[in-house]
């Protein structure tokens, strides 16, 4: 199998996939671990119990992990496309989550939220069809455009 060099821009789209799955992937399992150390801490306390409760907690501790690593991840999407492409599809994670909160969690999901994630997959298939990234950079009103490359 031939080695992609990096200034390919089939490279750069791998990449950009890559650390979209990673987001997607990280925050599932971010709000997955979040859910469990929540319904750990005791009924009827007050914050700064919760908090005392909530901090010595694996899954809580699990999920600040994941919260450190999605930063780094996010900051290596966003040098390879615009915002405007990967934080819409990065909503995946909605489709995902109710996943696994139906598996691990055993909740119900009415015909009206399968609707919505059905707009939501579809609003992702109209977003991954444009391409990562413009060519054109910030600009001030009547100026030319400002090539990206120029920026750098």
């Amino acid at each position: 199998m031939p080695v992609l060099s990096k200034t390919f821009p089939c490279y750069e789209r791998r990449m950009v996939w890559l650390g979209l799955a990673l987001a997607i992937a990280m925050d599932t399992f971010v709000q997955l671990c979040w859910k469990v150390a929540v319904e750990r801490i005791p009924g009827a306390i007050g914050l700064w119990e919760s908090v005392y409760h909530i901090l010595p907690d694996p899954f809580f501790q699990v999920a600040l992990a994941l919260f450190i690593l999605q930063f780094f991840n996010w900051m290596m999407v966003l040098t390879r496309a615009d915002l405007s492409y990967v934080q819409p599809i990065t909503a995946l994670s909605y489709l995902t989550v109710t996943g696994a909160s139906i598996v691990f969690f055993h909740e119900q999901v009415s015909l009206l939220r399968v609707a919505g994630l059905g707009m939501i997959l579809a609003g992702v298939w109209f977003i991954s069809q444009t391409d990562h990234r413009t060519d054109y950079g910030f600009q001030a009103e009547d100026d030319e455009p400002v090539r990206t490359e120029a920026l750098l």
